[in-house]
């Protein structure tokens, strides 16, 4: 209903628009004496009808090529170039056409349009030339007020974008070094000091290396791969003190980890997600393997959920929000019988948040 109505109010706008245009033509041009006779058709009507149809049909072609080019690039806004391809696209398309109805008009059907002129070629190359820059004015318009319009769209958008964003990567942290993670390693370390001090010393220094890593980069919302990996490798060293022989993380990059950037945390998180929200045990254990796979990374992990609560997914949100602020470049989930893959995005070091005029 919401978008019947919109359709509505913009067809009485360009309508409007239109007889205004056809008004100040009327006013403006040095028009020869015509009356409205007997004829159910004669020449003002002619032309009032016909730029009717013609601005309305431009119109509409020129947001078709539009939201074609939109869909096709992935993006809302459009390029100069691709601006001048669209306008030279409408026009190849309407012009043709209105060529032929004023041809039709002039010459074959004169009896009713009653088009009164000494040289009928001269008054068909006037209609159609003055048809041609007034349809290129208004695509021009058009393609500009598009883009105006989706630049202010895009500008909002991205600012809620970066606050969300800026939001989910305090969470983030704030539950990274919540009282909770906390307790739980200094438990394991307690019982530690009891059992292998050795083991103790070096829970100790994963612990500390994990805890500077995030007071490190707690404004950073990007980190090369090399850093994301190396706290990883402490984590998981805690984790797999913890578990012991009930999880299985397995590690394979193949690119040069210097040379990428993901978001802070993204990967414990998701190893995190997995132990969350799948069973295991030492007859069952949990075996996650990460490895890189093009400009890609995978997480991949056997699925066997939890039978307590359904998931909320927030982590998979938060990282795909993140996501968006860099790269049209999905995030993309895989879920099987028995095997749980999300892929992420590996960002160059070059790559900058998306359309940030909030930032100058």
């Amino acid at each position: 209903m919401i978008k019947k109505t919109t359709r509505i109010k913009k067809i009485g706008y360009r309508i409007l628009v239109i007889n205004i245009v056809f008004l100040l033509i009327k006013l403006t041009v040095n028009d020869k004496e015509n009356g409205f006779n007997d004829d159910p058709i004669n020449e003002p009507i002619f032309y009032y009808v016909s730029a009717m149809i013609f601005f309305l049909f431009t119109w509409e072609v020129n947001d078709w090529l539009i939201k074609k080019n939109s869909q096709s690039t992935l993006k809302s806004n459009i390029s100069f170039t691709n601006s001048l391809e669209i306008l030279v696209k409408t026009l190849a398309i309407v012009l043709p056409i209105i060529a032929l109805i004023y041809y039709l008009a002039i010459f074959e059907f004169n009896y009713i349009s009653r088009i009164d002129a000494e040289d009928l070629w001269l008054q068909f190359r006037i209609d159609f030339l003055r048809a041609t820059l007034l349809l290129f004015s208004l695509v021009v318009f058009n393609l500009f007020y598009y883009a105006t319009t989706r630049a202010k769209e895009i500008e909002n958008s991205m600012y809620q974008l970066k606050q969300e964003v800026m939001t989910s990567k305090y969470n983030s942290l704030k539950n990274q070094i919540s009282p909770h993670f906390l307790f739980n390693s200094l438990n394991i370390l307690t019982s530690l000091m009891y059992e292998d001090r050795d083991l103790a010393s070096d829970f100790v220094t994963r612990l500390a290396s994990c805890y500077r890593y995030i007071l490190d980069n707690k404004e950073k919302d990007l980190v090369t791969l090399e850093k994301e990996m190396n706290f990883l490798d402490s984590f998981i060293f805690m984790m797999n003190v913890r578990h012991k022989e009930s999880l299985s993380i397995t590690t394979n990059i193949l690119v040069n980890s210097q040379d990428f950037l993901i978001p802070t945390l993204s990967l414990q998180m998701l190893v995190e997600n997995a132990l969350k929200h799948n069973y295991f045990s030492k007859e069952r254990p949990l075996e996650v393997n990460i490895f890189s796979d093009h400009k890609k990374l995978v997480v991949q992990n056997t699925l066997r959920k939890r039978k307590e609560e359904p998931s909320t997914k927030l982590g998979i949100s938060n990282i795909k929000k993140r996501y968006a602020f860099y790269t049209n470049e999905p995030v993309t989930i895989e879920e099987g019988n028995d095997v749980y893959k999300i892929e992420i995005p590996l960002l160059q070091k070059t790559v900058k948040q998306f359309n940030t005029p909030l930032d100058s």
